[in-house]
């Protein structure tokens, strides 16, 4: 088994204890967070070797969020010092039917004003079989589109693999930017992963059928959204997850694998929300570790939908589940009866 390099933003995560809006709360809970940074640490709990690259202010608090992705096991030697601050996002969980809240403060942080030659990109490759990115860390400047092309095609330069969560983000870049950035890169991406919004919001492809905010969302429309952008642009697989909410705190949870012109669903999970972020970097991880592994695509998907499924009822953003236990849940076992 190789070695998956993540890169992308590195954060710090500030929300009210419990369920507080903002307006009510007195202090905040403090994690460490970043879309890759997620992948690499649920990937590392399932024993992956894994290495995480950004761009941090070389001073405390960052060192402290570097402390706790190595004691998850991640490797952050190829983390470049430079710039003065690190990004910060408030999140405010919702309930019920209250959304949560999202308020970033991430602008002129040191990986958005980061350069192509800050990382050494022939120690980073080395020994690694694929990289991990999303469409979060070109959104962070107008500079950083060409960094993040870059990072592609130096890895596939060197015969790394490459997938990439589209993960749009509409108060970051608008849909156009996000086109015209991703459709450059779109070709060299071995698999690429979406959720019922981002095929259409990026690449203008939407699935027939489906109304997200209604909750109705076609099997049949997202395989051929998964088929065109195949044709489209050359991709070998594409991961879908399907997500029909019900309320802020009980969704419904699917997903799909297109690969090989076959389509492959998940089983459907009824989960009940402890803490929605970090979901989907929790479905890529789960993907990666069944191609790293040599999983067919049906146990693939059905690993990564089961090891998303465990993140939700987990705080903070990182999935903290073991492989024995997302199995447990493959195998059919979700009764979540105390384990003596």
């Amino acid at each position: 088994m190789g070695k998956l390099i993540g890169f992308g933003d590195f954060m710090v995560r500030l929300g009210p204890p419990g369920y507080q809006r903002f307006i009510q709360c007195n202090q905040f809970d403090v994690n460490y967070t970043g879309a890759e940074a997620n992948v690499c640490v649920s990937l590392a709990m399932m024993g992956m070797e894994t290495e995480f690259v950004t761009r941090l202010p070389d001073n405390d608090i960052a060192r402290a969020g570097l402390a706790m992705l190595r004691k998850y096991g991640v490797g952050v030697r190829h983390v470049a010092f430079g710039g003065e601050r690190m990004g910060v996002f408030y999140v405010e969980k919702g309930a019920a039917q209250r959304p949560g809240k999202v308020v970033y403060d991430r602008k002129y942080s040191s990986i958005a004003t980061a350069r192509i030659e800050d990382f050494d990109w022939d120690a980073i490759f080395a020994g690694a079989e694929r990289l991990h990115s999303t469409g979060i860390t070109p959104a962070l400047s107008p500079t950083m589109p060409e960094v993040f092309q870059h990072a592609i095609r130096e890895a596939k330069k060197r015969g790394v693999a490459v997938s990439c969560d589209l993960n749009y983000r509409k108060n970051m870049w608008s849909e156009a930017e996000a086109r015209a950035c991703m459709e450059k890169v779109m070709p060299e991406i071995d698999l690429v992963v979406a959720n019922e919004e981002d095929a259409d919001k990026v690449l203008g492809i939407r699935a027939a059928g489906t109304d997200v905010v209604a909750g109705k969302l076609s099997r049949e429309g997202y395989v051929d959204v998964a088929r065109q952008i195949c044709e489209r642009y050359g991709v070998k697989e594409v991961a879908i997850t399907l997500r029909k909410s019900i309320s802020a705190s009980d969704n419904e949870w699917a997903a799909l694998l297109y690969t090989g012109g076959e389509a492959y669903f998940s089983r459907n999970y009824a989960i009940h929300i402890v803490d929605r972020v970090g979901g989907g970097d929790s479905f890529s991880a789960g993907l990666l570790y069944g191609k790293m592994n040599g999983f067919d695509p049906q146990r693939t998907i059905e690993y990564a939908a089961a090891a998303s499924c465990l993140k939700h009822s987990i705080e903070m953003d990182f999935n903290l589940s073991t492989v024995a236990e997302v199995e447990r849940l493959v195998s059919g076992d979700g009764s979540g009866r105390v384990q003596r």
